[in-house]
Order: structure tokens, then sequence, then C-alpha cells
């Protein structure tokens, strides 16, 4: 039986991304290519737009920024977080990843790839906030942000094409969402302290507001205006229809942005790239095994485990680049760390999602959560 929360919020299991969605690598190479022709041969452009800033925060930035999370919150039935105490194996296991277990593998796997074994290969320093940091530190502390940033929008379309079950995926959501607006700040600044990056502890909890509260705050409130005055078939039929691309163009246009800075760096040192997606592609499949293991271990049906292990492996990019750009500034080597985040992710997520539906066997089933019609994930239940 179909999954009757299956709306135009919450895709029908079984689908396909579309023709954007499923190139978005292509598209953030392009943009990337993009922002450092435009910082290569129009570098007054670059400046001007580094000059509108106020209080070190980019105003540029900050819009694209809003607009590229607005579009995610709103989307979010924060009331499914309550179902969380009826059900709460998924996100328990969930929250233990993302809090307990995935912040100290990237720190460590940073510190090994980009702090040691790259060492010699990452040589250079840049001026953060008056003091000179190595192109290492740097890097090491955009991987540090995306590891304490667990994924919110994306993990939808992870679960919609696992064939998940989306209820619990929203909960999971839903309850990670808010659990990033209190923990993000004081872990990040913890981690970076224990890494020689002193940031102020205002900067950092300023940025979580900017960056998550905001819009947090902005889509809980219109989503309840809209379903109260419009309903909520206006709201996913009309409001949606024409919303939800602005958070892809928002995050292109940022990383145009992001690139037309460090375009010089990128074609001096193109190895760096390369350099720091291997920790990064590294945490993303130990991640995941991890959750995955552990949700076999558990006994869960493979409806709540698939998107408990994907949601930990997943990282909410939009916020890593916004809380690197405003910590350490739009042509930081930490912005660019998350950048390389946005870069791997798509194409690796789009890996462990054929993972999952190839080992959905391996799991007890719940049909009466799936809506599942791919041939390779129906098997004698358990």
């Amino acid at each position: 039986m179909n999954n009757p929360q299956t709306t135009a919020s919450v895709p029908k299991a079984g689908g396909s991304l579309n023709s954007f969605e499923k190139y978005l690598t292509l598209w953030v190479f392009l943009c990337i290519l993009a922002g450092i022709a435009i910082g290569r041969q129009f570098p007054s452009v670059a400046v001007a737009l580094d000059a509108m800033s106020i209080y070190q925060v980019s105003i540029p930035i900050a819009i694209c920024l809003f607009f590229m999370m607005y579009p995610i919150m709103v989307k979010i039935d924060f009331t499914q977080a309550a179902k969380a105490v009826r059900a709460p194996k998924p996100v328990i296991l969930t929250l233990v990843i993302n809090w307990l277990i995935k912040p100290f593998t990237m720190v460590v796997l940073a510190q090994f790839f980009l702090g040691w074994l790259f060492l010699p290969l990452l040589e250079g320093t840049e001026l953060i906030r008056g003091s000179e940091v190595s192109l290492a530190s740097s890097y090491i502390a955009g991987a540090i942000l995306l590891g304490i940033a667990p994924c919110t929008a994306m993990v939808l379309m992870w679960g919609y094409l696992s064939y998940s079950n989306q209820g619990h995926t929203l909960v999971m959501v839903a309850v990670n969402s808010l659990t990033m607006l209190l923990l993000y700040a004081p872990l990040g600044r913890w981690l970076l302290a224990a890494n020689d990056l002193t940031v102020p502890w205002q900067t950092i909890v300023l940025s979580v507001l900017i960056y998550v509260g905001l819009p947090l705050v902005a889509g809980m409130y219109s989503r309840h205006w809209i379903f109260k005055n419009k309903g909520k078939q206006w709201f996913e039929r009309q409001f949606l229809k024409y919303l939800s691309p602005i958070a892809m163009a928002a995050l292109l246009i940022t990383l145009v942005l992001l690139f037309a800075f460090k375009g010089d760096l990128i074609v001096q040192n193109p190895l760096h790239i390369l350099l720091i997606a291997v920790p990064l592609f590294l945490q993303t499949n130990f991640i995941f095994l991890i959750g995955y293991v552990a949700a076999l271990k558990l006994n869960m049906s493979y409806e709540d485990a698939a998107p408990a292990a994907l949601i930990g492996a997943s990282n909410h990019f939009e916020v890593a680049i916004a809380t690197a750009v405003m910590l350490f500034g739009l042509n930081s080597g930490a912005a660019l760390a998350t950048v390389v985040g946005v870069l791997i992710e798509v194409p690796v997520m789009l890996m462990l999602v054929e993972f999952c539906k190839r080992t959905a066997m391996w799991f007890p089933r719940e049909p009466e959560k799936a809506t599942l019609r791919d041939p390779r994930c129906i098997t004698p239940f358990n």
C-alpha cells in the first residue's frame, strides 16, 4: 500500500532525479570555471562584491545563502519530530552518528591526510582575521565544518531514490535541523579551537543564527501562514513549484562568487582540490558503513535503515559553506574545502543509494511503510 504521506513535499518513492539534479556535479564544475574566469578576467567585479559587507558578513553571499536555505526549511514539517518518540531507533542512531561519531572521524581523517600525509604538497599560507594560517590548517577547518553539518534537504532526495520510509526520513530531517541549531556552534568552536584555529564565540553563534536560525524561523512561519491562508494543496502544487529551483540557483551563484575569489589559487594549485577530496570521500563512505552496519545489527527495517545511514553520510554543505565564509572569509581555504564537499557529494551519494537498493534483502521489510517498485528491492519479507 502506498504511503499516505507521499506528497509534493515528500516525493513518491521510486522516482528519479530530474536532469538538472542528476548532473549537479557538472553544474558545480561549470560554476567553478565561471567563477575562476570572472576572478581572472574581471578582478574589479570580485573586489567590488567583496567590499559589500557588514561586520565581515558579505551581503551578496548572505542573500544567496538565505535563498539557498529557505526553500529547504519551508519544506520541512517540524511537527513530524514528535513522531520520533513512537519509533525512536532510527532517530537515535542518526543522532549518535551525526554528533558523537562523525565530527571526530572527520577530524582524524582531515588531520591524517591534510595535516600530515599531504602536508608537503599543501605549501602556502593565508591571512585570516589578521593572523597567518597555513593552507593545510584552513582546509582542515573547512573539512571540520562539513563534518559537523548533518544533511537535511538532500537526504529527502536520497531517501526518495532508495525507496525508503519517507515519513521517518522527514522525522530525522526535522530532528537534525533543530539539533544543529543547538549543537553546531559549540561543537564547531571546540573542534576548531582544538586544531589551533581560534574562532570568536560570537562569530560562530551569529553565523548559525543567520544561516540556520533565520531561514528556519522564516520557513516555519511562512509554511504555517500559507497552510492557514492558502491551503496545503496550493503550497505543494503552486508555491513549491516556483520555489524549488531557487535553492539550487542560489547555491550555484554562491559557488561562482566563491571561485571568483579563489581562481588564482586553483589555477596555481589544482592538485589541492584532489587532495582535499580524499578525506572527504573516505569520510562519506566510512560513516555510511557505520550507520548501515549498525542498522543491520539493530534489526531495523530497510525502509528505516537506508535513510538513517544516508543522512549521516551526507553533509549540509550549504551551512558549512556559509559558516566557512563568515568565519574565515570568502577567499579562504576553508571555504574552498567546503565547496569541494559539494563537488563530490552528489556522485558519491548516488553510488551509496544504488548500494542500498542492491542490499535491501539484507534487512527485514515493512511493506506498510514502503512504496517500492524497483525489482532489486522486492525480496521475500523476513
